[in-house]
Parts: C-alpha cells; sequence; structure tokens
C-alpha cells in the first residue's frame, strides 16, 4: 500500500470516528463519506490537502455546472462542512456564508388500488410482509427493518418503534391484520431475535442470521415491482409511509 492510499485510508477513518462521536446515522455517515470522497475524487487530491479556493470552486461547479438539486446540493455542504468543522478543522469564510436554499416538494401519493396492486405484485413473501408492515405501521424504511418481536405488543395492540428520526422511539397501534401478516411470516423463519432477517445468499439462513435484511434488498425489490407495473409516480419504500400517514384516523385505523 501505498503512502498517499494510507493517508487517505486513514483519514477516512477519522471522519468516520468523528461521524460516530456526533451521533450520526449510519446512512448520514455513508452519504457524508462518499461526498468527501467525492471532492477528493474531483481534484484528485486528499481533502486535507485542498485549498479554500478549491473548496469554493467545488461547490460552484455542483451547482453551475452539475445542476445539483437543492437535497443533494445540501449533503454535499452538510458532508464537507463537517469534515473541514471536525475531522480537519479550517476557518474558511466559505463554509460560513454558503446557503442552500431548501425545495419543498409534495410526494407521489398512492391511490389505495396503487397500493394494493404494489403489494399484491411482490413475489417473495418476506418483501410482501416487510412492504405491508411498512405501509400498514407508517414506519420509516429502516424502522421496518430493525422490528423485533419485542416490539410488538398484541396484547396492547401496539408496537414500539426504535431508530425513530432523530433517535426518537415512539408506539404506533398495531392493526389485527399486520398482527396476522407477522404472524405467519414469523413462522417462516422463527429467528429469535428480528421479525425480518437476513436471508443470506440462498434464502436459507434466516433463523441464524446476525442482521436483519439490508435497506439495499427491499430497495431493489420497491424499483422492481414499480417498473414491472409500469407506475410513472416517483415511488420507494418512502412512498408508502406517507400514503400511510394521509390515511390514519386518530384512533389508529387504517382507511381502505
Amino acid at each position: 500500500m501505498t503512502t498517499a492510499l494510507r493517508q487517505t485510508t486513514a483519514l477516512r477513518q477519522r471522519m468516520l470516528q468523528d461521524l460516530q462521536l456526533a451521533g450520526l446515522s449510519e446512512n448520514t455517515q455513508e452519504a457524508y463519506l462518499r461526498a468527501v470522497r467525492q471532492l477528493a475524487d474531483h481534484f484528485h487530491t486528499a481533502p486535507d490537502r485542498l485549498s479554500e479556493h478549491q473548496v469554493r470552486d467545488y461547490f460552484l461547479h455542483l451547482k453551475n455546472d452539475k445542476k445539483f438539486a437543492a437535497g443533494s446540493l445540501g449533503i454535499a455542504f452538510s458532508a464537507i462542512k463537517f469534515f473541514y468543522s471536525h475531522t480537519t478543522p479550517r476557518d474558511w469564510l466559505t463554509l460560513q456564508r454558503l446557503r442552500v436554499r431548501k425545495e419543498k416538494r409534495l410526494p407521489d401519493v398512492l391511490s389505495v388500488d396503487e397500493v394494493r396492486r404494489l403489494i399484491d405484485a411482490v413475489r417473495t413473501h418476506h418483501n410482501r410482509a416487510y412492504f405491508w408492515t411498512v405501509y400498514s405501521l407508517g414506519l420509516r424504511l429502516e424502522e421496518g427493518l430493525h422490528l423485533q418481536i419485542g416490539d410488538i405488543d398484541s396484547a396492547r395492540m401496539m408496537v414500539h418503534v426504535h431508530r425513530g428520526k432523530g433517535a426518537k422511539d415512539r408506539y404506533v397501534p398495531l392493526p389485527s391484520r399486520t398482527l396476522t401478516v407477522l404472524r405467519q411470516y414469523w413462522t417462516t423463519h422463527r429467528h429469535p431475535e428480528w421479525l425480518f432477517p437476513a436471508r443470506g445468499r440462498e434464502g436459507q439462513q434466516a433463523a441464524t442470521a446476525g442482521q436483519p435484511m439490508t435497506r439495499t434488498s427491499v430497495q431493489k425489490a420497491m424499483s422492481r415491482v414499480v417498473h414491472e407495473l409500469d407506475f410513472k409516480k416517483a415511488i420507494s419504500v418512502h412512498t408508502l409511509r406517507h400514503y400511510a400517514d394521509s390515511r390514519i384516523m386518530p384512533t389508529g385505523t387504517l382507511v381502505m
């Protein structure tokens, strides 16, 4: 390993540790590390050796040449600002003055029929159970993946949701149909902890998995179904959460 490569690896590891100490989520850590790596790749130079002028030019490049949307530009700015504020501190006016205007867009909303068509089109039992759970409970992607057996309170018909936004736990009502779906799926693997354990390459390792299914696997499953159904809307796993939020009554009853 060359000296330059060792230095880059050590720098990445130091930033990762700073991100962990700051309490940022794993997804945010990955996004920030990727953004700083892209900055370094653009100049073919380690980020701790770049000048303020170069970083300023890079932001202009993303905004004017790459035409980054506000959300993507905001992630790049936040990541690079974090790097130069924590990992290799720099007192640069560019980082203090830059502002990214947030775009407010309403998410695409699915009709009842579209939701039913989407879930019915999912071929695999594990993905179909997962999508229904996210949809019926109004969960974020990671919240659904990390559901555990102990989170399901069938006596009170409530679900304890962990890993919420801002690291906040919460309780949500548990529809009887969702309880049935979860029970039926759990009997296919009987994992002692996870409701949606990773299945392994052959799909036979769920009972002994050390972690839940990955976000990549469910995202790919969603993309495949949306493509097969030829939906024109921008649909993701998160779309199911938006749809659930839009038709949950104050009592927690799903409007169907």
